[in-house]
């Protein structure tokens, strides 16, 4: 495990201690799941648009050209 030094504004430290305390986990593990939050939400556009990149409209439309074209059962209306 990495030990690092963060400089914080005292306003965000304290809502961070604040928050943490509400939580009952330690600063340290507060911050440690924001920032995983944050990687997640980074990685997770990023394999999105790549995913995005290579879909192709004209197989999605072949895809759907496949559905049978009939009204759903009454208890999926």
């Amino acid at each position: 495990m990495s030990a690092i030094s963060v400089r914080l504004p005292d306003s965000l430290h304290n809502m961070a201690r604040d928050i943490a305390s509400e939580d009952h986990v330690s600063l340290n593990q507060f911050i440690a799941s924001a920032v995983a939050e944050k990687i997640s939400a980074l990685t997770t556009e990023t394999y999105l648009a790549e995913r995005a990149a290579r879909g192709s409209a004209d197989r999605f439309r072949a895809a759907l050209a496949k559905v049978p074209d009939v009204e759903p059962d009454a208890f999926d209306r």
